[in-house]
């Protein structure tokens, strides 16, 4: 989607399925979710900044199921340099190292 599309989007906001991690912006629920999937893209918000924002403020269960284990390893050192909290860096960066040596299966 385009920029163009996104305004015809916005009138149909669902704002009961707005993500608390969003709260700075109108974007529900599916607009994220097609963000995050690289469907959709408005201005600066892209999937790069739809999934550091899921990494900053989403909790982990929520992380793993909108991301993916795969998305996650590889999209890693896109955006580690773009997450502020120094223990999120090094859970993921941990996580990012282990998982592929020790469960390659989830990748």
């Amino acid at each position: 989607m385009t920029d163009t599309t996104v305004s015809a989007l916005r009138p149909a906001l669902d704002l009961r399925k707005r993500l608390p991690y969003v709260w700075d912006y109108d974007i529900d629920e599916a607009m994220f979710d097609a963000m995050l999937a690289g469907k959709l893209a408005w201005g600066r918000l892209d999937r790069d900044w739809a999934a550091v924002r899921l990494l900053e403020y989403a909790p982990y269960p929520e992380i793993v199921q909108k991301l993916g284990f795969k998305a996650l390893v590889e999209g890693w050192p896109r955006w580690r340099s773009k997450v502020r909290s120094a223990s999120t860096r090094r859970g993921l960066d941990f996580l990012a190292d282990w998982l592929p040596r020790q469960h390659p299966e989830l990748i």
